[in-house]
């Protein structure tokens, strides 16, 4: 298995191993393919890495920049992230995620933020210990961790492509 750069021609695996992630999944609205592409249209997806197996995409991680209340610059969201589900559970998507964050620390960014599972996410150093908000979500899920300096504190705004709007 490679992890490499999305590059043109990958979208529609994307979506397809993005969808298929997220079928069914109890937290999911079903849009995150369309997050991706948003995201995507409006220029926003710092990285997007797939993992890819004898020519197909098995899985997807994306990152976006947020804005801080107190104009932090340098930050990350990190997400959809997504396995094919014949694939979840076999570290596909720890790798993703290492690898990304990788990438954004040797790129000088200040630090990533995601909606997600604490249990889940504790292992890659995220942490709910900071003084971040974001409308909509309960602290315990919103987690951050620094790359390169503190986590600042204030109100996290993930880009309008989460919310249906690419602008």
């Amino acid at each position: 298995m490679i992890l490499r750069p999305e590059r043109a021609g990958d979208e529609a695996a994307i979506s397809a191993v993005t969808a298929a992630a997220f079928d069914g999944h109890p937290h999911s609205d079903g849009s995150e393919p369309r997050i991706i592409e948003r995201l995507r249209a409006a220029g926003v997806l710092t990285l997007s890495l797939v993992a890819e197996e004898q020519g197909e995409v098995v899985g997807h991680v994306a990152f976006s920049p947020v804005t801080f209340s107190g104009g932090e610059p340098g930050w990350f969201a990190l997400g959809p992230i997504s396995v094919r589900p014949d694939r979840q559970g076999q570290g596909i998507g720890s790798r993703l995620v290492r690898e990304g964050l990788r990438r954004l620390q040797e790129d000088g960014a200040r630090g990533c933020v995601l909606v997600g599972e604490p249990a889940y996410y504790r292992r890659f150093g995220f942490s709910t210990e900071h003084d971040l908000s974001t409308p909509g979500v309960p602290r315990e899920y919103l987690l951050a961790l620094a790359l390169n300096g503190p986590v600042p504190s204030g109100i996290v705004a993930f880009h309008p492509g989460f919310f249906g709007d690419a602008a």
